[in-house]
C-alpha cells in the first residue's frame, strides 16, 4: 500500500509540474515573450544573490559547527608539520574559492539583461592574463617547495635512537615484533612462516632469539619509533591517523616509516575527555572481507613506563617455539633450505 501511494504521489507531482510549465507558457503568450523573459531574468538574479548568502551562511556554520569532528589532533612531531601544510593550503584555496563565488554569483545579479544593457565584447587583455597566470604560479610553486621540504624530512633517514619496530599484516590482524636486550631485530625469511612462526622468525639468527611479539604496540613519548612495514599476503597499508602514519605494506618488501608522538594515550584521554581512548592501527588498504575488522592498538607512554613493560615481556622463542612441534618443524625446514643450498652450489660447481 506504501508504495502504491509513493508512486501516485510521484505521479501526481509530475503532473503539477507539467501544468504549472504549461500556465507558464500560456502566460508567456499572454503578456509577450520579451516582457516575460525580463521577468524571468530579474527573478533569477535575485534568486541567485538569494542563493549565494544562503550558501555562504551554510558555509560558515558548518565549518564552524563540524570543526571538532574534521580533523584529528595530531600527536606526532611530523603531524603537526602536516596539518600545518593542509592550513596553508586551505587558506589560499578558502580565499580563491569565497572571491570567486561572490563575483560569479554578483556578476549574474549585477549584469542581468535588460533592455538597455548590450553585452561588450572583450576579446584580450594581455597584462590581466598575465597576473592571473603569474600569481598561481607564484602560489602553488611555494606549497610544492613547503610540501618537498616536508617530505624529504619525513621520508628521510630516521635517527639513530630511535625505537625499532616491525609490524606485518595479514588477513586479517597486525603482528608485531619487537628486539631484545640486544636492541637488534634477528632475520625473518618466508621459508619459515608456519601456524605458530607467524612471520618467519629465522631461529639460526642469534639476535632473534630474544625478540619479543606483544599483543599491543608500545612506544614511548617524545622518542623516534621506526615502523619495518611487511605484509605477508596481499597488500596492507598501516594507517594510524593520530600520528599522520600511513604507509603500504606490500608482500616481499619492507617499506619504512618513522616518526615521534607528542602525546602520551593517558594524556589524550583527558584532552578528549574519553576515558577509554585508545590509539588505533587501521589497514587503509582494502585486503579482503575481514578488512573492517583489521585493527591494532598503540600506547604511548613515558620511558619508565615502557622499561617496566619491556622488562616483562618473554622471548618469542621461549613463549612460542621451544620445546613445541613448532621448535622441531623449524629444525625440518632449516635442514631443507640447507640442502636445498648445498645443491644449488654444486650445480654451479659442476
Amino acid at each position: 500500500m506504501t508504495t502504491v501511494l509513493v508512486v501516485l504521489a510521484v505521479v501526481m507531482f509530475a503532473l503539477v509540474i507539467f501544468q504549472l510549465a504549461k500556465t507558464t507558457e500560456f502566460v508567456a503568450i499572454l503578456r509577450g515573450e520579451d516582457k516575460t523573459r525580463l521577468e524571468s531574468d530579474r527573478i533569477n538574479s535575485r534568486l541567485m544573490m538569494a542563493f549565494l548568502i544562503a550558501g555562504m551562511a551554510a558555509l560558515f556554520w558548518s565549518v564552524v559547527y563540524f570543526k571538532k569532528y574534521m580533523i584529528l589532533e595530531s600527536a606526532s612531531v611530523h603531524g603537526e608539520w602536516i596539518d600545518s601544510m593542509f592550513n596553508v593550503t586551505l587558506l589560499f584555496t578558502g580565499i580563491v574559492f569565497i572571491l570567486t563565488q561572490i563575483a560569479l554569483f554578483y556578476f549574474a545579479w549585477r549584469y542581468k539583461h535588460t533592455k538597455e544593457r548590450k553585452a561588450l565584447y572583450y576579446p584580450e587583455n594581455n597584462k590581466l592574463e598575465m597576473w592571473w597566470t603569474v600569481i598561481p604560479a607564484i602560489v602553488l610553486t611555494t606549497l610544492v617547495v613547503i610540501g618537498l621540504y616536508r617530505w624529504f624530512q619525513i621520508t628521510g633517514p630516521e635517527p639513530k635512537d630511535s625505537n625499532v619496530v616491525e609490524i606485518t599484516g595479514k588477513q586479517f590482524n597486525w603482528m608485531l615484533r619487537y628486539p631484545g636486550k640486544d636492541g637488534k631485530l634477528g632475520e625473518n625469511r618466508f621459508e619459515y612462516i608456519t601456524e605458530g612462526n607467524g612471520v618467519g622468525i629465522d631461529f639460526n639468527d642469534p639476535r632473534s632469539m630474544d625478540d619479543f611479539m606483544p599483543s599491543e604496540m608500545h612506544i614511548v613519548v617524545n622518542k623516534p619509533v621506526l615502523l619495518r612495514i611487511k605484509a605477508r599476503d596481499v597488500i596492507h597499508d598501516v594507517g594510524i591517523p593520530y600520528f599522520r602514519v600511513k604507509m603500504d605494506a606490500v608482500p616481499g618488501l619492507t617499506t619504512r616509516f618513522w616518526f615521534i608522538p607528542t602525546i602520551t594515550t593517558e594524556e589524550m584521554r583527558k584532552k578528549t575527555g574519553n576515558p577509554d581512548f585508545v590509539y588505533e592501527i587501521a589497514c587503509d588498504q582494502l585486503c579482503g572481507t575481514g578488512h573492517f575488522g583489521m585493527k591494532g592498538i598503540v600506547v604511548v607512554e613515558t620511558q619508565d613506563e615502557y622499561n617496566k613493560w619491556a622488562a616483562s615481556q618473554k622471548s618469542f622463542y621461549e613463549l612460542g617455539i621451544k620445546g613445541t612441534a613448532e621448535e622441531t618443524k623449524f629444525a625440518d625446514i632449516s635442514k631443507q633450505l640447507k640442502n636445498a643450498e648445498a645443491a644449488k652450489a654444486n650445480m654451479k660447481h659442476e
